[in-house]
């Protein structure tokens, strides 16, 4: 604890007073660092990195105060403990602001050329890379600063470089053509977690094509009739009793007037729309699967601009709606339109740029899953790794157990460049750490690293133990991995929860951590999703000016439990700053009343003592319980009813009619004391302010 700071404990409650003294304090007194204390059990968690240019929102003031509760309590159990903080070099969004700025300069990225572009993307960095850290600084984020990793550093950019080698020796990291989603408008290719999808009208076009040799039409609904210049196939559900017959046999594509196949397929709808289906598999993740299930030719409509290929010479070089029109225009006059209606459907947008992400076949870098996806599947199987709460297995085993290979390029250059290095006589591919001195196949000196950057995933899946100094048997990663616990949202469970679990038991033979206590959603008063289109955000930092940090840390973390989403509301954030200046004065009756007291004593307990300190001792031992079971929201019930019923209207009352007696003084030290050590993981500020105006320290 820090030493007793210069305020008097008059008025109402004021944070603003003595919040930055106290970290400062903190600060410069290295409480955040581990006791180094051998004798001592370890814990460590490990701070979820977020982007190097962002800004505290309140998903991450709900993460962060999670993790610094639970290692402000481990600290005060007497663990040596460890909360690692970092950041996140955030390859495509940073990317997207340098080249913003840059435009709004008058220069073109590829003109200012790559060295030049990461100069100023690592300005970039340095000038706006510090915002988020004060930021969870003011929230009271007692992580070890001295610490704070970066997942383009050396260390890291080693463990990078590291694991790819090795993945790539074991056959793991292949280069191979498969489809992707692709971002236009960045010219990239983007994971899953980057793709967010969005309601957008649209019409269903109705097509049909003629049955080969016979005097039918299968009639499919499509959203891109744009698309239609590149199927192979027709499908139908196998136990769809209209096209049994027809499974086998062939019809005409429209316009092109060439014969596919009629093929069957489970992944069919036989209640949407028609019951067929057009397979296009350049354009389709579901359509390219079903390509490779029935061999079925793969054909690409549109270039690598995104306008129209030369399949068909009318609409070369066309972009997709002019072309769309087009088609539509001649399927009307060809007769094979049957309608159009209006349709809903959910669209795929980078979560960056807003645009609209195309499904493509592209010659990517990946990674193959099966092999690796098993062990972290056992892992939670067999409860070396559990979920609170239990449900969420169900997310991690969905995306392990339907688990494709993972594409790790993009064709940007804020990352980590992919250690491939191609040879300019033979074409051979050369992986290593460092730019080997000529080609293993050839022997020429004649090399070029491959310009893709990886993936950002690839780096903050290492993030457990890369942060700890491996691939070095350092004394941290002997001491601190595995983690203890990981806190996070649900919503990326498959895409980084699930990463740092298979990359972890490849590399260490460990499990990254043992416990992953997963939160819900932020969202606002209407249960609405906050965002900044719906205008409906709210800034913490805000809060924080407004009610100080104790009580938004409070609010956030007690008001909904585990896993479950919570609704933000300012008329229950006031009332927790109430709660707080209620136990403010209560404090402050206390110690006006006790002041000059330098033994304790408990002799002639009288009934009201005896039951003040028997509801203490429950509350300590329920209390306990549930911090064990990451069971906050119980957690803050039971304080704040002890608080409010039973200590402040009920004992305090009592004492008045006592005051002058040593053992009352001593009971009223010995509830306020334990008080304000149950609520200091939630409430530090408050709770250490308090406690240094205590006249003794236990």
């Amino acid at each position: 604890m820090c030493e007793k700071c210069n305020h008097n404990l008059e008025g109402k409650y004021e944070p603003h007073e003595f919040e930055d003294e106290i970290y400062k304090n903190w600060e410069e007194k290295g409480y955040f660092k581990p006791s180094g204390d051998k004798t001592k059990e370890s814990y460590c968690i490990m701070m979820p990195p977020p982007n190097v240019t962002g800004k505290l929102h309140m998903g991450h003031a709900l993460d962060g105060t999670l993790q610094d509760i639970l290692i402000r309590y481990k600290r005060m159990q007497g663990f040596n403990t460890l909360w690692l903080p970092g950041t996140d070099h955030a390859a495509i969004s940073t990317e997207v602001k340098i080249i913003e700025k840059l435009k709004e300069e008058g220069i073109d990225k590829h003109d200012l050329g790559r060295e030049k572009f990461l100069e100023r993307a690592w300005d970039w960095t340095k000038e706006y890379g510090g915002t988020i850290v004060k930021q969870q600084k003011k929230l009271g984020c007692s992580a070890d600063w001295s610490r704070a990793r970066f997942t383009m550093d050396e260390g890291l950019s080693k463990a990078v470089l590291v694991v790819f080698k090795k993945l790539y020796d074991k056959g793991y990291i292949y280069k191979g053509k498969r489809m992707i989603n692709w971002c236009p408008c960045c010219n990239t290719s983007i994971s899953d977690a980057e793709v967010e999808y969005e309601e957008e009208p649209t019409h269903l076009w109705h097509i049909k094509y003629k049955v080969v040799g016979e005097d039918r039409y299968l009639t499919v609904a499509t959203t891109r009739p744009e698309t239609m210049l590149g199927d192979t196939a027709v499908a139908v559900h196998p136990d769809d009793e209209r096209y049994k017959d027809l499974i086998g046999k062939k019809c005409i594509l429209p316009i092109m007037n060439k014969e596919i196949p009629i093929i069957a397929d489970e992944f069919v709808e036989m209640d949407f729309g028609t019951g067929c289906v057009k397979i296009t598999p350049a354009h389709d993740p579901n359509d390219y699967q079903a390509a490779l299930s029935h061999n079925l030719e793969i054909i690409q409509v549109f270039d690598e601009n995104f306008k129209m290929g030369d399949l068909c010479e009318e609409y070369k070089g066309m972009d997709l709606l002019e072309a769309r029109e087009a088609i539509v225009n001649k399927l009307k006059e060809l007769g094979n339109l049957v309608k159009i209606e209006d349709y809903v459907h959910n669209v795929g947008k980078h979560d960056r740029c807003k645009s609209t992400i195309e499904p493509k076949i592209s010659d990517q870098w990946f990674v193959s899953m099966k092999e690796m996806a098993k062990p972290a599947i056992e892992a939670v199987k067999n409860g070396d790794t559990r979920f609170i709460p239990q449900k969420f297995e169900k997310t991690y085993f969905n995306w392990l157990n339907n688990i494709q290979d993972w594409c790790i390029s993009r064709q940007i250059w804020w990352g980590h460049q992919i250690p491939a290095y191609y040879c300019d006589e033979c074409g051979h591919i050369n992986v290593d750490i460092t730019k080997p001195e000529k080609c293993e196949k050839c022997g020429s000196t004649k090399l070029t690293q491959d310009p893709d950057t990886l993936d950002t995933w690839f780096s903050s899946a290492l993030w457990p133990f890369s942060t700890l100094g491996w691939p070095d048997e350092t004394e941290d990663f002997k001491k601190f991995y595995p983690n203890n616990v990981l806190v996070t949202g649900y919503d990326i469970i498959p895409f980084w929860v699930n990463r740092m679990t298979f990359q972890g038991l490849h590399f260490t033979e460990k499990r990254p951590f043992k416990d992953c206590l997963i939160h819900g959603l932020i969202r606002d008063k209407e249960g609405r999703k906050m965002s900044k289109s719906l205008g409906n955000g709210v800034d913490p930092m805000d809060v924080i000016d407004t009610y100080g940090a104790d009580a938004l840390r409070f609010f956030l973390t007690t008001s909904a439990a585990a896993g479950t989403d919570l609704r933000y509301d300012e008329e229950k954030v006031k009332s927790t700053w109430n709660f707080i200046n209620k136990l403010w004065n209560a404090s402050r009756f206390v110690l006006m009343n006790i002041e000059g007291l330098t033994e304790l004593e408990f002799s002639n307990l009288k009934e009201e003592d005896k039951w003040i300190l028997t509801k203490l001792n429950n509350t300590i031992k329920s209390v306990t319980k549930n911090m064990e079971h990451y069971e906050f929201n119980n957690v803050g019930s039971q304080i704040y009813s002890f608080i409010w019923n039973d200590f402040c209207d009920n004992y305090i009352e009592f004492a008045k009619f006592s005051i002058e007696s040593n053992t009352t003084k001593s009971v009223l030290y010995k509830v306020l004391s334990s008080i304000l050590k149950m609520l200091h993981p939630f409430m530090p500020y408050v709770t250490d302010e308090l406690y240094n105006s205590l006249p003794i320290h236990e």
